[in-house]
């Protein structure tokens, strides 16, 4: 009995995190189709938004694409190490693709704690073009 509590007490140490394997150009529903048809689980569903955190742990680059209820489509790729934050609102659906037929890991993590999200990347610095004076 004693070894079961200070299971149970563990369980909560253990990072939230999931990770997958995109291979022969999968493509894979994290969520948002529901019940038995989502490879993840977001705890925060019945939110009005989470956040997803995912990163590419593999050495593929992938593809992220973010359906909303109308059908609106936004798709990015994530390089290698790279990490990126999706805000997910409650009707959204979020897959990750794979590019090519090599396979491609990623590990995903919800949340609704902004204070968990890495911090944003510094804007980029756009030099200002020369200027000529004509004489």
């Amino acid at each position: 009995m004693k070894k079961l509590l200070l299971v149970l007490l563990f369980i909560p140490l253990v990072s939230f995190g999931q990770s997958f394997e995109l291979t022969n150009g999968q493509s894979m529903c994290m969520i948002g189709k529901g019940k038995g048809q989502d490879a993840t689980i977001n705890p925060y569903v019945d939110e009005d938004y989470s956040y997803a955190l995912i990163e590419n742990i593999g050495t593929i680059e992938f593809q992220i694409r973010l359906e909303s209820i109308e059908k609106d489509v936004k798709q990015f790729s994530i390089k290698p190490r790279d990490k990126v934050v999706i805000k997910l609102h409650r009707d959204n659906i979020l897959h990750l693709d794979a590019l090519t037929l090599e396979k491609a890991e990623a590990k995903i993590k919800y949340t609704i704690d902004e204070n968990e999200l890495p911090p944003p990347p510094p804007p980029i610095q756009i030099p200002e073009p020369p200027v000529y004076h004509l004489q």
